[in-house]
């Protein structure tokens, strides 16, 4: 049973409606949470953790990319979390923000020939694992981010995001 109290904002157009948003982050959302607590020895509080998922459009994520990471373009997702977390410690009562943009995951998905619902449960992992304190900015973290993005995903029956790539 997920310990997650996920929050949605859907502040741009194009979205699925906000029911449906929030059932594919419980699921998604929920299977990673149990996968890092079965598989990685991930701890959580006892009470419910929160994270927020914001649905928004390139412009939004531009803006707060440019603001927060000095890179003035879009990204498909962006993740801030509520404290400093390191892999496999206890997170805060609140785990943080992940900030989605439609365009950016709809040209993503099309170039990647996936589905754009397969391609933002990626993303929604993708961000997640951050919250957690997992990066790619090294080789070697890359490679085991990307190795656990790839055992939630195939847990959520979907196909190795990475397969055939160096990693990021």
């Amino acid at each position: 049973m997920s310990q997650l109290d996920i929050q949605i904002a859907v502040e741009a157009d194009g979205w699925a409606d906000e029911t449906a948003l929030e059932a594919l982050a419980l699921r998604v959302l929920g299977t990673a949470e149990n996968h890092l607590a079965a598989k990685e020895r991930q701890p959580f509080p006892k009470q419910p953790t929160e994270v927020s998922l914001v649905f928004g459009d390139d412009e939004m994520i531009r803006e707060i990319n440019a603001e927060w990471r000095n890179k003035d373009k879009p990204t498909n997702v962006l993740s801030f979390p509520a404290f400093p977390v390191t892999p496999g410690k206890m997170p805060g009562p609140m785990l943080g923000d992940i900030i989605i943009a439609r365009e950016t995951v709809e040209r993503e998905a099309v170039d990647l020939e996936k589905s754009f619902e397969d391609h933002l449960t990626h993303l929604m992992v993708h961000g997640f694992l951050h919250l957690f304190g997992y990066d790619h900015i090294e080789a070697d973290d890359a490679e085991k981010m990307e190795a656990l993005e790839t055992r939630i995903l195939a847990e959520l029956g979907l196909s190795d995001p990475y397969a055939g790539q160096d990693p990021i």
